[in-house]
């Protein structure tokens, strides 16, 4: 059986949890709770996987890093997949409204589906799902705070366009 561990990373907007099998990062979300204690195999090292993802989360919010090399793996519906996949692709600094994400998908339609898939992806940051915006450039919901999915955002556009903020 595989080993599954995971890491608190202390980031600059609170701790993130990492979660792993030996080959790919399987999880990474906010943590609020304090006394959260990670899983953990008290014989089983860290995996390399996690190593570089902390890495890669280092420079990400140093604003060295624009995109991620991790290996990443999450489970989820065919279009759940097609959706986090056209998270993944969209560029450092840029946003999606939900509309425009359902009509990346091929169907303007599908816009509450993408919605509800976006809501359901657990790899925060590297599936950049805080990149997507309401259709009038709101902030609407994102599942580990507004005030994160602002200042993830305003990071981004600050390092991308040289812009302080755009909300």
């Amino acid at each position: 059986m595989e080993t599954i561990v995971s890491h608190i990373y202390h980031s600059p907007i609170g701790q993130l949890n990492i979660i792993a099998d030996e080959g790919c990062i399987t999880e990474l979300g906010f943590v609020d709770d304090i006394n959260y204690q990670p899983i953990a195999d008290q014989d089983a090292q860290l995996p390399d996987v996690i190593h570089q993802c902390v890495d890669e989360l280092i420079e990400y919010f140093a604003g060295t890093r624009t995109e991620f090399t991790v290996p990443i793996n999450q489970e989820g519906t065919e279009f759940q997949q097609k959706v986090w996949k056209e998270l993944y692709e969209l560029p450092f600094g840029k946003t999606l409204s939900y509309a425009d994400l359902a009509k990346k998908l091929g169907d303007p339609k599908v816009i509450r589906a993408a919605a509800a898939a976006n809501g359901k992806n657990k790899i925060a940051i590297i599936v950049p799902c805080h990149r997507i915006i309401g259709t009038d450039k709101s902030l609407v919901g994102y599942a580990w705070g507004k005030g994160r999915k602002k200042w993830l955002l305003q990071h981004e556009f600050r390092l991308a366009l040289g812009v302080q903020t755009l909300f």
